[in-house]
C-alpha cells in the first residue's frame, strides 16, 4: 500500500503565516498611531492671576492670604489624570507657603481652571526700597513699569503630575510647572506685579 499525502500540511502553514503577518501589521499601526496620533504630551499650565485678599505688616513680620488662578490645558487625546500636584510659595529662598491641590481629571482637549486661595503663615519681612521693575503682568500683555516705594519679593511654584492613559494599554506619567515671580507693596498689600 503505498503513503497518500495530505494537503492539510500546507495549508496549516499558510494558515500560520498570514496570521503572523496580520499581528505584525496590527502591532506596526498601533505604534503608529502612538507615536504620531497619540503621543503624550505634557499639560499646559498658564498662571491668570495673583491676588492677595488679606495683608497685614506689623513689627517686620507679614502675613498674608494668597490666591492664584491657573489655567491647565490637556492636549491629549485622552484623560489627564492628575495625583500629586502642589502650590508652593517662597520667599528669600524659604518655604512661606504650601498648598497640596486636590486630585481630578482633565478630559482630552479640554481646559480646566484652578483657584488655589491659602493664609501663609507669619515671616520677618526683608523689603527693597528700589523701585522694581516687572514684565508683563497676566494675560493683559501690559509692563507694570517702575514702582515707587518699599516692594516685597514671592515666588510661587506650582506643580502637576499624573498620568495619560493611551488606547487603555500604555500608561505615560506626564507632569507640568509654572514659576513666578510677584511683587508685592508692603504698604497695602497690592500685586505691583508679576511674571512667569
Amino acid at each position: 500500500m503505498g503513503k497518500s499525502n495530505s494537503p492539510n500540511g500546507g495549508t496549516n502553514f499558510a494558515s500560520c503565516l498570514i496570521a503572523t503577518i496580520f499581528l505584525i501589521f496590527l502591532l506596526t499601526t498601533a505604534f503608529v498611531l502612538y507615536f504620531t496620533i497619540f503621543k503624550p504630551k505634557d499639560p499646559k499650565l498658564s498662571v491668570n492671576a495673583v491676588q492677595l485678599p488679606a495683608f497685614s505688616a506689623v513689627n517686620s513680620t507679614v502675613n498674608f492670604t494668597f490666591s492664584q488662578y491657573v489655567t491647565v490645558n490637556n492636549p491629549n487625546r485622552a484623560v489627564f489624570t492628575h495625583y500629586d500636584s502642589s502650590l508652593q510659595l517662597l520667599h528669600g529662598g524659604s518655604q512661606v507657603g504650601f498648598m497640596f491641590i486636590p486630585a481630578g481629571k482633565i478630559g482630552p482637549g479640554k481646559t480646566n481652571y484652578i483657584a488655589a486661595t491659602f493664609s501663609v503663615r507669619s515671616f520677618p519681612l526683608s523689603v527693597s526700597g528700589q523701585p522694581e521693575e516687572m514684565g508683563p503682568t497676566g494675560t493683559d500683555g501690559l509692563v507694570s513699569g517702575l514702582r515707587d516705594g518699599p516692594s516685597m519679593e514671592i515666588e510661587s511654584r506650582i506643580e502637576m503630575a499624573g498620568r495619560i492613559r493611551v488606547l487603555h494599554f500604555f500608561t505615560h506619567h506626564v507632569e507640568a510647572k509654572a514659576e513666578c515671580r510677584v511683587a508685592i507693596g508692603v504698604s497695602d498689600g497690592s500685586v505691583l506685579g508679576f511674571h512667569c
